[in-house]
């Protein structure tokens, strides 16, 4: 197999495993009670808790290796800024739709998730290319059968996120087509991003560390203002809770696995 191909399926399992994980959303029942809900967003929060650690604060460590004793500098200012991107993002929608007295879409927590884990997905697509980009520069076969590898294990994880990210949308766009249409868009940054990292790799590898920590301060701001205040619900508080961390174990299972 060329190494041409292996780089083409490496870019195009991480698009499809998030659009299968979307698929999850047309099992789901045509009403969703309040429970199921709450268990849905509790285990997307969890997710995206764990994803956030594993997938993307300590690579970012590891990766400013560089900045010997500022190492923190690009987690701790990247994480800063993903929380404040968000905010900025808040500000901007409320400003557009303050004649409106609707509760917009565009201001729901699931939407907000969807904004999130499509950036998580950014630095996640650059990972792939800046791994194809070496092995091209290496030019050995072991090096792209170790990109196609990482490839391979970023696509396993996207499968609960694609489903993250379009199972709560359907309580609110009422429509599966749709909250299914969301979450294949939030894994089309992947492959665009993979293109962009192959093409640069060779300047963008210092930049990596901001990006990683830049997406994971968003994830966790939304984890925090967004969906923990709704995952406990008064019957039965426990269902919050347990998805949450069921959520957490599943993700932390495959990132230290894979």
């Amino acid at each position: 197999m060329g190494n041409e191909i292996l780089t083409i399926i490496g870019f195009s399992i991480i698009f499809l495993a998030t659009t299968l994980g979307s698929s999850f959303v047309f099992f789901l029942k045509k009403n969703i009670s309040k429970n199921l809900n709450s268990l849905l967003l509790s285990i997307s929060g969890g997710i995206m808790f764990a994803a956030s650690i594993w997938s993307l604060l300590l690579p970012s460590i590891e990766g400013s290796a560089n900045y010997g004793n500022l190492k923190f500098i690009p987690v701790s200012v990247g994480f800063l800024a993903g929380g404040l991107f968000l905010v900025i993002l808040d500000k901007l929608i409320l400003f557009f739709n303050k004649n409106n007295n609707k509760k917009e879409f565009f201001l729901t927590k699931p939407f907000k998730m969807f904004i999130a884990i499509t950036i998580h997905n950014i630095p996640e697509g650059l990972a792939v290319g800046l791994a194809f980009g070496g092995a091209y520069l290496i030019g050995s076969t072991e090096a792209f059968i170790n990109a196609l590898g990482l490839a391979i294990g970023i696509a396993i994880q996207n499968l609960p996120e694609g489903a993250a990210v379009s199972m709560p949308l359907k309580s609110v766009t009422e429509s599966k087509s749709k909250s299914f249409f969301m979450g294949l868009l939030s894994g089309l940054v992947e492959p665009i991003s993979a293109v962009i990292g192959l093409l640069i790799s060779a300047h963008l590898l210092n930049a990596q560390p901001w990006f990683l920590s830049f997406a994971a301060g968003a994830m966790i701001f939304v984890v925090v203002e967004e969906i923990i205040p709704d995952i406990n619900i008064k019957k039965r508080p426990y269902i919050g809770t347990w998805g949450f961390i069921a959520g957490f174990i599943i993700m932390m299972i495959l990132d230290i696995t894979l």
